[in-house]
This record gives C-alpha cells, structure tokens and sequence, in this order.
C-alpha cells in the first residue's frame, strides 16, 4: 500500500518485545509528537477550513493514542519515562523542501504521510510477531489508524499541489526513506 522500499526485518520485533516498557515508552512519546504535528500544520493552513477540521480530529485521535499507551504503561507497572528523540525522524525532516510556503507545505504533509507510513508498518510487524496477545490486539487497531492517517496527509498534499508532482515528490521521498530506514531497525523503539 505505501511501497515502502525496504521493509522491518520480521526480528525487530523480537528486539522491541524484548524491552516491552521501552517501546511502550518510545511509541507513547511518538504519538505526542504525531499530535502536535498535526497542530503545527492547522497553524500553517487557516485558509482551508476543511483541512484544519481533519487535522484537528487526527491531533485528537493521536492524543488519544498516547492516552491509551500510558494507561497501558500505567497498568503494567512501567513509568512514562521522559520524552525520547526521534532520529529517524530527524533524518527524515532533512529532507523537507525549503522553498516557497507552498512547497514546504506539501512536503510537510509528505512528511507525516511518511512518518505514518513507517509507524504503520511497524505496528504491522509487531502485531505479527509478538506474543502479547494484549499488545497484538493494540497495534493492529492502532496500525488501521495510522493507514488511514498516512491516506489523509497524502490527499492533502494532493489538494494543496499538483497531483502529478506530489506523485513525483512522494517518490522521492520514498527513495529518500529507504536510504535512511537502513540505519534503524535494531533498537526497541518504534522508529528505532
């Protein structure tokens, strides 16, 4: 569906559920940051109520995300745990255009279309390859909403550019993806 180039090698998982507070940790924080993602882009888009209203609801759909992975890390016994840096997604917004507002906004919307992309896939691994049926059950509902959030940003850039250069771009941004996917996949984070 998204035609990641590379795909998570299957044993990520085992590494993630080796340090289940970890990546509870991690992946709470990642949806923090999803949230006020989608609040930095209402901010950039006044003009375009229709957009603003979606956002809203994904910034309100990803804080209640991170609601439902605290309330599992409350019930397990973990603690939060302080905010973690993303360096995938550091490496990622490096690649943002810098151009006119409407560029940079196309490729911001590319960007989470991207990050949601990635999260989705590895919620789909993590659904197939952990034994937490409890956290099976969690990331496959979890993994749905990603889709359908990576579908919106993509629509959006769409709306906002001409279609055949968003294409072009999000092509682009998958080559560029690929090339940094290959530095992660070995820590339990959900980027990591």
């Amino acid at each position: 569906m998204f035609k990641l180039k590379l795909p998570t090698d299957p044993r990520w998982a085992n590494i993630a559920e080796s340090n289940i507070s970890e990546i509870l940790t991690d992946h709470a924080w990642c949806e923090q940051k999803a949230a006020t993602n989608s609040i930095t882009l209402i901010t950039m888009l006044p003009e375009y109520p229709e957009i603003v209203s979606e956002l809203l609801e994904i910034a309100q759909e990803e804080l209640q995300h991170f609601q439902q992975v605290h309330e599992i890390i409350k019930k397990r016994g973990y603690e939060l745990g302080r905010e973690r840096k993303d360096d995938y997604v550091g490496d990622l917004y490096k690649f943002i255009v810098q151009g006119s507002r409407k560029d940079y906004i196309i490729d911001r919307m590319l960007f989470a279309a991207m990050i949601e992309a990635r999260s989705c896939e590895r919620f789909k691994v993590l659904t197939e390859n952990i034994k937490d049926e409890e956290l099976k059950v969690f990331y496959k509902e979890l993994m749905i909403s990603e889709a359908n959030h990576y579908t919106t940003f993509i629509t959006f850039a769409r709306q906002l550019g001409d279609p055949e250069k968003v294409n072009k771009r999000w092509e682009e941004w998958l080559e560029y993806e690929a090339k940094v996917i290959q530095s992660y996949g070995k820590k339990e984070t959900i980027h990591g």
